[in-house]
């Protein structure tokens, strides 16, 4: 496995690959790599030759207040899911390689972003579709995956990729999930142990949401209000947003038909937790 630490390193190496006529598979990550990052890469290298999975805490993402100094970093244990999930190439570069000091370019996204953790974050997804977009054109990628637990992400991607016409195919995969249910996430490691027991409210609260909607319940009010009931049960919970939006739009709806996103993001005490389902529309 190839650890490449400039983008002429990646470039160099890709087209190498091309030249042989394999197939690129690409898995962009912050890293503190967890079973869902691990599926990503196993299925990227079920699909295509070689895999590229990218280790970068990126800055542009993070808001003034958040937690990008914090954030879980583990290069030697990353390398080592990377190797046994099959990456052929670990991207891992500096802040300083990836953003000159004068930066002025940027790519942002109405509409989609104005919702869910584009209304609590407002400078995220400028920050996301930024350093993914050089990541394209850096790992020119043939397909690129991204978990289904950013869904928000998920959907902006896929827009900004049609909208700019990246010559890449977006596969969104499944939530991986601890045994209790806890979708797997980095920020977990800040939970306590008590917070981490709370911390099973944000499924089960989604779990018996998804039994009203496939019981027949159409409103997303009385959705949305249940779910609130059942976290505000927990007292270590704060809900920052619980939406159901069209998953095509990111615009609130208010009957449940089509593609419908439920999305939740809770506070654990000082950590911020996502999880989220998607209803899809019925086959005719």
């Amino acid at each position: 496995m190839i650890i490449a630490r400039t983008i002429q390193e990646v470039r160099n190496q890709v087209k190498e690959w091309k030249r042989e006529g394999k197939s690129v598979g690409f898995v962009p990550t912050m890293g503190y790599l967890h079973e869902g990052h691990e599926s990503l890469i196993r299925r990227a290298d079920e699909e295509t030759d070689k895999v590229v999975v990218s280790i970068f805490v990126n800055p542009t993402q993070f808001g003034p207040t958040e937690d990008l100094e914090s954030y879980p970093r583990d290069f030697e244990r990353d390398k080592k899911v990377c190797e046994e999930a099959g990456a052929d190439l670990i991207f891992h570069p500096e802040p300083e390689e990836m953003y000159e000091k004068a930066n002025s370019t940027y790519v942002g996204i109405e509409g989609l972003t104005k919702e869910l953790c584009g209304k609590s974050r407002p400078t995220h997804f400028q920050g996301v579709c930024l350093v993914v977009s050089k990541l394209f054109h850096i790992v020119a990628p043939d397909k690129a995956y991204f978990g289904q637990k950013d869904a928000q992400q998920l959907a902006v991607i896929k827009r900004m990729v049609r909208d700019l016409n990246f010559d890449v195919e977006i596969i969104g995969c499944p939530i991986i999930r601890e045994t209790d249910g806890l979708a797997k996430s980095s920020r977990n490691t800040y939970l306590s142990k008590e917070e981490r027991k709370a911390a099973v409210v944000l499924n089960l609260a989604l779990t018996e949401a998804k039994k009203e909607i496939e019981a027949g319940e159409k409103s997303a009010l009385k959705i949305k209000s249940h779910i609130c009931d059942i976290i505000e049960k927990e007292p270590l919970a704060k809900i920052d947003y619980v939406e159901l939006v069209s998953f095509d739009t990111i615009e609130p709806v208010e009957i449940i038909e089509g593609n419908v996103l439920v999305a939740i993001a809770v506070y654990i005490g000082k950590t911020r937790l996502i999880d989220n389902f998607i209803m899809e529309k019925a086959e005719v």
